[in-house]
């Protein structure tokens, strides 16, 4: 059985999580501010941390920049902000994944499972250890056995939406604009080609994103193009 400790200063938000995932079969501890999470850490042998952003005597960010010199547990922030900068943060000083509040139990289950299944399934997989092996947080691609996997569970993708994906993961952080996308993948000249792309950008978000509509990895610029966000 997964201990997962969750982190809030709101007693009716931990309790309902506790409800949410006892249902799931996990066993739920129980903290309230970031210095009892730490606590509790180091005397329980913990799986993944659920953790709130605004807490009282220490925030989660701090909490989770102070839990990552020591231990390697998912940890997935919970803010009532929707701000990207917030998310970004969070990621930053080292948290695996967010939720924004008020959140979906069924969205909240997902991303819990997704996260101990990269951890316990994937451990410290990277791109090096494989010549054709790119990864980007838990979405990975082994082009060489031409499959994509995300958080260890294995994706069907169209060879369309597979070259796509291959195209940009390559080169994480890079915007590519429509035509170069067509281009790289039809390996034709791009006129009118918008539509085309973006259903096939909306499909595979479908299967690689745990929430399609705020994508993890697979992300748009404006008036520019898409890419694979950096982890």
């Amino acid at each position: 059985m997964y201990n997962i400790l969750v982190c809030d200063d709101d007693h009716e938000i931990v309790d309902a999580i506790e409800i949410y995932l006892t249902k799931e079969g996990y066993n739920v501890i129980k903290a309230y501010d970031g210095i009892e999470a730490i606590n509790l850490l180091k005397e329980n042998e913990i799986h993944l941390l659920l953790i709130d952003i605004m807490m009282p005597k220490m925030d989660g960010l701090r909490a989770t920049l102070k839990i990552r010199q020591e231990s390697a547990v998912p940890i997935i922030i919970l803010s009532a902000k929707s701000e990207d900068t917030d998310k970004i943060i969070g990621l930053d000083v080292g948290a695996d994944d967010y939720i924004t509040k008020p959140f979906n139990p069924l969205e909240l289950t997902a991303r819990v499972k997704s996260q101990l299944r990269r951890y316990t399934k994937l451990g410290n997989i990277s791109k090096d250890e494989k010549e054709n092996c790119f990864t980007v947080g838990g979405l990975m691609i082994d082009d060489d056995s031409k499959t994509v996997t995300v958080d260890g569970e294995e994706v069907k993708l169209t060879p369309s939406e597979y070259n796509i994906l291959l195209l940009l993961i390559k080169n994480p952080g890079r915007v590519y604009t429509i035509e170069q996308i067509y281009e790289n993948v039809w390996h034709e000249e791009a006129m009118a080609v918008d539509n085309t792309v973006a259903v096939h950008i909306r499909h595979i978000r479908e299967k690689i994103e745990i929430n399609p509509k705020e994508p993890r990895y697979l992300k748009v610029v404006w008036g520019l193009g898409y890419k694979i966000e950096k982890q």
